[in-house]
């Protein structure tokens, strides 16, 4: 068993969270996960409003009596969801452990921590881990040029990344983007990371909601099937490479570029949703990050954390072999 800051606070026997996904953050997969050892998020705005994340709580404080938590992603966005109503029924229902990320957390951290919350936010550079630390947050995870979505515009892989986190943060932090198995566990442990967070790895299980067509897509996949749109708009995503995507970043690559209206029926959510939901891995825009080449199974959560737990162990312990006294002269 390995024990770290992260398995104690939120009282997990794998240092492994699944991170926020939206569509793919629900009830059967967060209490899979959670049950299986790991702490499962549902992901808040995969629900219509807060009344159905209210549902979507108790449906999966029914199918697992571990810790789980919420994840509340604060968009840019013109017509803002009510991030304080899904925060307030979160909190109403019982749930104690949030995932933030986004810009401008601060008053969602004030909320939850005035109610005895555990928070874990999500940052892409040392700079805004180091404002969230200020803030109160309990746990950083540390998002590398690696992951799926949005890994900001520094592009700072992981490597470096939490080595630096390494340097300058106080409070437990966790690796994401890039982990997928037990050797990106022992890695990330070896960085100073508490833990993983883990996003793709976990699409392609068996409790995962999305169609069967685009687990075996995954499977199938390499680290070289993903691709970056957004990027002249500041706004890097990135996502599975297919004709959609590829079609974005040839728009935004033209003479003067793209402006988001040219690409906004491409890029639409719900022709993302879509996909999860037709099995079509072609009908819309759908993010994974490069640990697609890691990804060779659909194992259950329980298979999956069973593995990622023996095989960190293993290496952690091939690693200790290697250190030995030095000879007297």
């Amino acid at each position: 068993m390995i024990a770290t800051e992260l398995t104690e606070l939120l009282r997990i026997r794998v240092p492994v969270v699944q991170g926020g996904m939206q569509w793919v953050g629900v009830p059967s997969l967060v209490a899979a996960v959670s049950n299986a050892g790991g702490l499962g998020i549902l992901t808040a705005l995969t629900q219509p409003t807060p009344e159905a994340l209210r549902v979507a709580v108790r449906e999966t404080r029914a199918a697992t009596d571990k810790p789980f938590g919420v994840n509340i992603t604060l968009l840019p966005t013109i017509n803002p969801p009510d991030y304080q109503g899904y925060a307030r029924a979160a909190v109403e229902e019982g749930v104690r452990i949030f995932e933030t990320a986004g810009n401008n957390p601060g008053k969602l951290i004030k909320y939850f921590k005035s109610h005895g919350c555990v928070v874990i936010h999500k940052c892409t550079t040392v700079r805004h881990a180091k404002s969230a630390e200020r803030m109160g947050v309990d746990v950083l995870s540390i998002d590398g040029f690696e992951c799926a979505g949005h890994p900001g515009e520094e592009d700072i892989g992981g490597l470096v990344l939490l080595a630096r986190a390494a340097q300058e943060l106080r409070v437990p932090y966790i690796a994401s983007g890039g982990i997928a198995d037990g050797r990106g566990l022992a890695a990330a442990l070896a960085l100073g990371a508490a833990g993983v967070n883990m996003g793709t790895r976990f699409m392609c299980t068996v409790e995962s909601p999305i169609h069967q067509n685009i687990k075996d897509t995954i499977v199938k996949a390499t680290e070289q099937d993903t691709i970056h749109i957004f990027r002249t708009l500041k706004n890097t995503a990135r996502v599975f490479k297919n004709s959609v995507s590829k079609e974005v970043v040839a728009l935004e690559r033209r003479p003067g570029g793209a402006e988001f209206s040219e690409l906004r029926d491409l890029v639409s959510g719900a022709r993302g949703r879509l996909v999860y939901e037709n099995g079509d891995p072609d009908y819309g825009i759908w993010s994974a990050g490069v640990t697609l080449g890691l990804i060779k199974d659909i194992p259950t959560c329980e298979e999956l954390l069973k593995r990622i737990e023996k095989d960190a162990e293993d290496v952690i312990v091939e690693m200790g072999k290697k250190v030995r006294p030095k000879a007297k002269l």
